[in-house]
């Protein structure tokens, strides 16, 4: 905690040693940049080093700058070496090709060569040579090819053609001093007569940044130069091999070094920085900090600072005091390499408040179980499990750990999440009895075809003429019991397989979702217990409980009594629960749906009203009583209160604080309801928001919970027009109706590659299906598993987000972030 709010940062007692440490660091990142500018890696720290003492700071800062100053007096040497070798190099190569131009004439008696028209040739027409009696000047030297065509024009323009000019390019490229480019430079040579053509031709090569040399009259002095620009050429070259190797010796001192010294002075600066937040007593000779601790690790902290005192030579040992508060304590959630995945997603929502009820280790079942609801398939969750496990066993790799990659850095953090969800996805797919797809056949059957072949009129003829034929349930032998495991995989034959499959995740969906919300209000006991606010219980969570009940509770019931009382003897006069469910809210009868049971509408009445009862309770039951509670306080007269249930703070009142914390620099914390509403229209408005946003919710998150339905059915089934087939009365599933082969609803994408492939080539040709069954398994890893497992996983996600966790969390505290060296401890 920061205890000197009010002192400057360049007035407190170590901003000395913090600006020092800036300034290694400033020298560390020079020679990172130097170390990059050579091509080197710079690897991590291979051990863990303590901070240094002063005398090693000082040790290590002599160490970095001495290295840093001679880094930047062998670079800047290099750096003229290879100017100076550049600049040579050029020369050289201006008068090899300008001699090419100015090459003495042929000897007298000579027979004549032909002239033609030729950069190549001569400027000079030697025949003329022996009869001129001016003085030719020459101008060479090199520039940029881009400038060529304008530094041409001008010079013809300014020196009105009284002038010979030849380009030509260099045969070897070199490197621009100004970007470090590798270019092919080009070389000219211009011929002219007159000083003041002279003047005008430098001074225009200047403007166009053209590198001039001088270029020697006669051949032999052109010859005598070239020869020792050779010499020189060579000798420093061999003096720029040794610089380089006197500079990769001292970057070799770099990267040894250097890694360990930015963790050292990383470690001072921080230690700096935290003295730099305690304060010192009046005499200005003991450092107070104050700092949020663990109960537990009290006695660690004590043992630290005593065996700190011992090293150091003190003569007062150091102590820890306990300093009562009336702020909210951070929140600190021990976790695991297991439990930190599922722990990530509830502080992703909020940061749990002081001894709130963390909804993760709930989650670690409940979330890949409703994951897997959504993704059931044996095939694909074994694909993603065994993935998981690849990655959970493999866990120390150092590749694995030290990726780059955001998206592979974020599927490791979650492998045991990914591990949970591949694994339930199995669980569920054998119930939904489908591997990538389709149904598998683990056990016979319950359904028989040849009975009821034997006990009804199926003719040859009837056969040929009827491609759908319905299983009779009622007839003795068709129907055996009930499927050992799962869903009979005869249904992935029938037409009405759509059907049946929609009244079995729906109804589902609503049950496991009004459970989920239930167990989510539940949770809410704990909390008012914990925070001695046991008002509560019987104004907030038993009106909820009723609400719920009485109204989605009573629907799960319907489900399962129908699912009991109906059989296949008796399905056809089975009532519709929906229209049951709709009659009550309406204090209706449908004389054309039968009752479910006797006394079935005055049950249904009494139940709403109930719950609507419940209403108003919870409005005003929370409200009253604290107001009733804070006009006792301010009369004097005693208020009821519950037992074991501590006083809320009211306006004016504080518990002890910090002696050495202003008021500005307490930390903003969650605090209870009570505490933070003190003023009666402000606990009725959040009481009014809550309670709107309750009943509304448990409309509209019963309904959300048909995501669950929706999402099984799109990951494995595609939806085209049913056969047309008898409908079903609404909540009545019928007897399967077997058909011939053909493709089926939830063959997407085996129907469109796998099955495609059988059938064009006749079931032979292997080798062609090799392709087939790449593009086939590309598509399943691409499609389903990792963009249908986002999917799901955002759905459920948003399930334990929206529809779980604002029964009962809150999240309003804010995460323990306790100083360590770890760069990652505290996001």
């Amino acid at each position: 905690r920061q205890l000197n709010p009010n002192v400057s940062a360049f007035q407190r007692r170590f901003v000395g040693e913090v600006r020092r440490c800036e300034e290694m660091e400033k020298t560390f990142t020079f020679l990172q940049q130097e170390l990059r500018g050579a091509g080197r890696v710079l690897g991590p720290c291979p051990e863990n080093p303590r901070a240094p003492l002063a005398r090693e700071a000082l040790r290590v800062q002599e160490q970095s700058e001495q290295l840093a100053q001679e880094l930047r007096e062998v670079s800047r040497n290099r750096a003229s070496l290879r100017g100076r070798l550049r600049e040579l190099r050029q020369y050289l190569h201006v008068l090899r090709e300008g001699q090419r131009f100015t090459s003495l004439p042929a000897p007298l008696g000579s027979p004549p060569r032909p002239r033609a028209l030729s950069e190549r040739e001569p400027i000079l027409d030697p025949s003329l040579h022996q009869h001129l009696d001016r003085k030719i000047n020459f101008v060479a030297g090199v520039i940029h090819p881009w400038r060529v065509s304008a530094f041409e024009r001008l010079l013809w323009r300014a020196c009105r053609g009284y002038l010979v000019a030849s380009f030509v390019e260099m045969p070897e490229p070199m490197e621009d001093p100004a970007t470090g480019e590798s270019i092919t430079w080009v070389i000219f040579l211009i011929s002219y007569w007159g000083e003041q053509i002279g003047q005008k031709i430098r001074k225009i090569s200047d403007c166009f940044h053209c590198h001039q040399y001088p270029y020697p009259e006669s051949e032999a002095s052109r010859a005598e130069t070239m020869s020792g620009l050779q010499s020189q050429i060579q000798d420093l070259s061999v003096v720029l091999e040794e610089t380089e190797q006197y500079l990769a010796q001292v970057l070799d001192k770099v990267v040894v070094a250097l890694p360990t010294w930015r963790v050292q002075v990383q470690k001072m600066k921080a230690i700096y920085l935290i003295l730099n937040q305690c304060s010192f007593d009046v005499t200005e000779k003991c450092l107070i900090a104050e700092v949020w601790c663990p109960v537990r690790d009290l006695t660690q902290v004590q043992d630290a600072l005593r065996q700190g005192s011992y090293k150091s030579g003190s003569s007062v040992e150091c102590f820890v005091q306990r300093v009562p508060t009336s702020e909210s304590p951070p929140t600190l959630i021990r976790t695991n390499k297991f439990t930190a995945g599922f722990q990530s997603i509830v502080d992703a929502y909020g940061v749990a408040s002081y001894q709130e009820v963390n909804p993760a280790p709930y989650a670690i079942i409940t979330f890949p179980f409703i994951f897997a609801i959504m993704f059931g398939d044996v095939g694909h969750g074994l694909l993603m499990f065994l993935f998981a496990l690849w990655m959970v066993l493999y866990e120390n790799s150092p590749s694995l750990k030290q990726g780059s990659n955001e998206i592979w850095l974020t599927f490791f953090e979650g492998r045991y999440l990914i591990l949970l969800m591949g694994a339930f996805s199995v669980y569920t797919g054998f119930i939904y009895n489908e591997c990538f797809s389709k149904a598998t056949v683990i056990f016979p059957s319950a359904w028989s075809v040849a009975t009821m072949a034997n006990h009804s009129s199926w003719s040859s003829d009837y056969l040929a003429t009827h491609p759908s034929l319905t299983l009779d349930p009622n007839i003795t032998g068709v129907f055996q019991g009930p499927y050992p495991f799962g869903i009979d995989p005869i249904w992935s034959l029938a037409t009405n397989h759509l059907n049946f499959l929609n009244s079995f995740k729906m109804k589902m969906s609503v049950v496991l979702g009004i459970v989920h919300m239930g167990f989510g209000v539940l949770l809410g006991v704990f909390n008012h217990v914990h925070f001695q606010q046991r008002h509560r219980l019987v104004l907030e969570f038993l009106p909820e409980m009723v609400f719920l009940l009485a109204l989605f509770g009573y629907l799960v019931f319907l489900i399962f009594y129908k699912w009991v009382k109906f059989s296949a003897a008796d399905s056809m006069v089975a009532p519709s629960i929906l229209i049951h469910f709709i009659d009550m809210f309406l204090f209706t009868s449908n004389a054309g749906n039968l009752p479910l049971y006797r006394g079935q509408v005055p049950v249904q009445t009494a139940l709403v009203v109930l719950a609507l009862a419940s209403v108003p309770v919870l409005l005003l039951g929370t409200p009253l009583y604290l107001w009733c509670r804070q006009r006792a306080s301010r009369t004097g007269r005693p208020a009821p209160a519950a037992a074991g249930e501590q006083e809320p703070l009211l306006e004016g009142q504080e518990a002890g604080n910090s002696v050495n914390a202003t008021k500005e620099d307490v930390e903003s914390g969650g605090h209870s309801p009570d505490a933070k509403h003190s003023d009666f229209a402000e606990i009725f408005m959040h009481q009014a928001i809550h309670t709107i946003e309750y009943c509304l919710g448990c409309v509209s998150n019963t309904a959300s919970y048909l995501r669950l339905w929706a999402l099984s059915l799109a990951h494995a089934r595609e939806c085209p027009p049913c056969p047309p087939s008898p409908t079903p009365r609404p909540g009545r599933a019928s007897p399967p109706r077997a058909v011939s082969p053909r493709p089926e609803l939830s063959e997407v994408l085996w129907s469109m590659v796998m099955r495609n492939g059988f059938v064009r080539l006749s079931y032979v040709g292997g080798a062609v299906l090799v392709p087939v069954f790449a593009a086939f398994a590309v598509l399943t890893v691409a499609i389903l598993l990792v963009m249908e497992g986002l999917s799901a996983f955002l759905h459920a996600l948003r399930l334990h987000w929206v529809e779980f966790q604002n029964k009962f969390y809150v999240g309003g505290g804010y995460k323990l972030c306790p100083f360590t060296f770890a760069p990652d401890a505290c996001e």
